[in-house]
């Protein structure tokens, strides 16, 4: 009897403790916040192109830094990973609320396929597209005084999903990038690209050819709804990129056409990149508010940093961070002197031994900040942490709070319109008191410790340590997860490791180190953090992206 207890007991003392450890927790936000929320003084419509947080989440937060109550469908009829969002619902949701809205930014791929993966799969028929169109005119016919932001991304060069054969699928992406060298007038192997092209199934290639075909006629109509005036602004993004392949083939089609219509890129804009885009447009659509063309002076770690052409990338470094700036509606500086803010962008590549350059960075923004401002975009071309600037400005004891923003995801296109957008928001939003002043101030701190803490602790750090440990308890696909299986397991690991790098940044002396309120281009008052609580999950079956909040207190 004795013995029958006393392993209940442990039973279910063993239940408890994993219980404990397994559940997430909710942090409670640190008493005695010296911020308090800005006032929301303008209402923005945002359909984004998933529920991702760089998609959606970000352009919430970054809205709060500068006044703007952005507003997002209900969580029903949104996209989950590969459940596409519902289309109807959104477009009837969109009609319902214009009316309350000071600007709308609209994905084309949420509205016509129900978000990017979708996009990526389906195919849309001829009569879907037009009633797409049909929907945006009545949209615009509705609400004729309201700015219409949308934004399309090409297809990638990678084959879509559906077509799974690891064979055919090598072959089409040799196929793509010889017939996009031979386009750009390079010279090839013509003997490989038939041997190529003989060695796909005749219905993959077909099927492959007709998503850029497809996508090419939709963006052209989009173009013309643009021309009309329909479309405030036409952003066409294309992701994934790479210096040659079909893909640029049709960008560069796209490009003769809005040339031959004689549009400015106020109208339509060509970029790189795809899920920091909306941020980029609030960011363009709140200089436009307030008048501010923000002068950016550019300073990279390296020489060859700007003619660098990084991973996922098909244009250089500095190709892509004078394009961000030109959509934000920013110019090029000379110099620091003539700037409003300083773009700061490290690339470092420990192959090609350019480390030495961090430090000579990381003493460069330690003397300049924090006038003028600098937003840092800090890259690795192997995805780690030995080759990031933040580890060295951690080392100098250098207020990161004084930073305008950061930014380190792992496309270059992504970081840099992040860091523009941060940066430029904060400074295009004068306040209108000192309380105000340091809401602002606050919330940018927020953004930039939420940017730090996934860009850098997660995924230069804390996502190979999971994905080891998934693998090691028998998930060997972190990119599909089951989460009925293992969303506590992998939840409990994410919380338990974040908190830990919380912890050990809240004793660094960079944490609460002040940093300036600026009001215009002024910043005579400074603010501290007193301390932070973290909450963060897994929003999709995958490692990749995180959902991330930093719970600040300040004085």
């Amino acid at each position: 009897m004795h013995t029958a207890i006393s392993s209940g007991f442990r039973a279910l003392l063993l239940i408890a403790l994993c219980a404990a450890f397994l559940l997430p927790s909710v942090p409670s936000a640190p008493k005695g916040s010296a911020a308090a929320s800005r006032p929301l003084e303008s209402r923005l419509l945002l359909v984004p192109l998933d529920g991702r947080p760089p998609c959606r989440q970000f352009v919430i937060d970054a809205g709060r830094i500068g006044g703007t109550d952005v507003m997002t469908p209900p969580s029903a009829i949104q996209d989950y990973y590969s459940q596409p969002g519902d289309t109807g619902r959104m477009r009837a949701w969109l009609m319902e609320q214009a009316g309350s809205a000071d600007a709308i930014i609209v994905s084309i791929d949420q509205l016509l396929y129900g978000g990017l993966l979708a996009a990526r799969e389906r195919e849309a028929k001829k009569e879907d597209i037009e009633e797409l169109a049909a929907f945006l005119c009545a949209l615009r016919a509705a609400h004729p005084a309201t700015p219409i932001y949308a934004f399309s991304i090409l297809p990638r060069l990678m084959p879509q999903d559906t077509i799974d054969g690891y064979e055919e699928r090598r072959d089409l992406i040799a196929y793509s990038r010889l017939v996009g060298k031979k386009a750009a007038g390079l010279p090839i192997d013509e003997a490989e690209l038939a041997c190529r092209k003989k060695a796909i199934p005749p219905g993959s290639l077909a099927r492959y050819l007709a998503h850029f075909s497809e996508n090419e006629a939709m963006s052209e109509q989009l173009i013309d709804l643009a021309e009309e005036g329909v479309l405030t602004r036409l952003v066409l993004g294309q992701d994934d990129g790479e210096s040659y392949g079909i893909p640029n083939i049709e960008k560069n089609a796209l490009a003769d056409y809005i040339k031959a219509h004689g549009l400015t890129e106020k109208q339509v804009f060509l970029t790189h990149g795809a899920d920091e885009i909306a941020l980029t447009l609030l960011a363009a659509w709140k200089n436009e508010q307030t008048g501010f063309h923000p002068r950016v002076f550019l300073r990279c770690n390296d020489p060859s940093t700007a003619e660098n052409t990084m991973p996922y990338m098909a244009v250089s470094t500095g190709e892509c961070a004078v394009e961000k700036i030109r959509l934000i509606g920013g110019t090029l500086a000379d110099a620091p002197k003539d700037a409003d803010l300083i773009l700061a962008v490290s690339t470092n590549d420990s192959e090609r031994d350019t480390l030495g350059s961090r430090a000579a960075l990381a003493d460069y923004i330690a003397k300049a900040a924090p006038e003028p401002p600098i937003a840092l975009v800090d890259l690795s071309r192997h995805f780690t942490a030995e080759e990031t600037v933040l580890p060295q400005l951690l080392a100098r004891s250098f207020p990161l709070h004084t930073l305008a923003a950061y930014a380190g995801w792992n496309t270059t296109s992504n970081a840099l319109g992040t860091a523009l957008a941060e940066g430029s928001i904060y400074l295009a939003s004068p306040p209108a008191s000192d309380k105000e002043a340091r809401a602002r101030a606050a919330e940018n701190a927020r953004f930039l410790d939420n940017r730090i803490f996934e860009d850098y602790f997660y995924l230069k750090n804390t996502i190979d340590a999971i994905n080891r440990t998934l693998k090691k308890v028998g998930y060997e696909n972190t990119a599909d997860l089951d989460l009925t299986k293992n969303y506590r397991f992998a939840n409990a690991m994410l919380q338990h490791a974040m908190r830990k790098d919380l912890a050990h940044y809240k004793k660094v002396p960079a944490f609460a180190a002040p940093f300036p309120v600026r009001r215009g281009n002024s910043a005579e008052e400074l603010l501290r953090l007193h301390d932070a609580a973290l909450d963060t999950s897994f929003p999709w079956p995958r490692t990749f992206e995180i959902h991330l909040e930093i719970i600040p207190s300040f004085r």
